[in-house]
């Protein structure tokens, strides 16, 4: 009765704010200025360094040869086996850089390493923009995620991005979007760090100057 009566009242006070509504006390709020100080450096630099003082590792690379490159490197030096991507343009560059890989949902279970796109990176927070349009299940199942970007992709703060996003998609936003901000990790357990808890314990972000437009590359 006790509850039942105390939820009567909570929602009596509401039905009365809705009705009579009162004034704004606090009309000269200002909610346009930006809430953040202008950064000092680049974007691609800004976000290079916040990427990897949570723990990414950033690789800059000119133009799409040294990203096959990059890959080519990579999978030599890191041994990766297991590698999995779907994206079309990635798979083109793995080829180039002689790196076998699977795309199939049988060989989904056995991966180790997700190459994927992502939609924007966030300069400000070093963070990763990524939405079901990429994958779903790259950004958490493998050990180790492998992003590639591009600079035209270079956002300042995540009110660019989300702004950006609904201008990509007009309105109709994927279904899921999410911001990865370094590899995965906790200290739930006797505040111990333990990295790859939840997802990826390693993340690379791949950046490269953008890719020539269909008109130029027919030029």
């Amino acid at each position: 009765m006790e509850e039942s009566t105390s939820r009567e009242k909570v929602l009596k006070k509401v039905r009365h704010a809705l009705i009579y509504k009162t004034d704004n006390p606090f009309p000269k709020v200002d909610f346009d200025s930006p809430v953040y100080k202008p950064m000092i450096d680049t974007s691609d630099v800004n976000f290079a360094q916040e990427f990897t003082k949570v723990g990414g590792v950033f690789i800059y690379c000119e133009n799409e040869s040294e990203v096959a490159g990059t890959l080519a490197a990579l999978f030599a030096e890191c041994k990766w086996q297991n590698i999995y991507c779907t994206e079309p343009e990635f798979q083109f560059l793995l080829t180039q850089a002689g790196v076998p890989f699977d795309s199939d949902e049988e060989s989904l279970q056995n991966i180790s390493v997700g190459i994927t796109g992502c939609e924007f990176l966030i300069a400000r927070l070093g963070g990763i923009m990524v939405s079901s349009k990429n994958s779903r299940r790259l950004n958490v199942y493998p050990e180790i995620h492998v992003v590639i970007a591009y600079v035209d992709q270079l956002v300042d703060d995540l009110k660019d991005a989300f702004e950006s996003v609904q201008k990509k998609y007009s309105g109709k936003l994927p279904s899921m979007l999410s911001i990865i901000t370094g590899p995965s990790r906790t200290a739930d357990i006797e505040k111990t760090l333990v990295m790859g808890a939840h997802g990826p314990r390693e993340l690379f972000v791949i950046l490269a100057e953008s890719p020539p437009s269909e008109n130029e590359s027919e030029e």
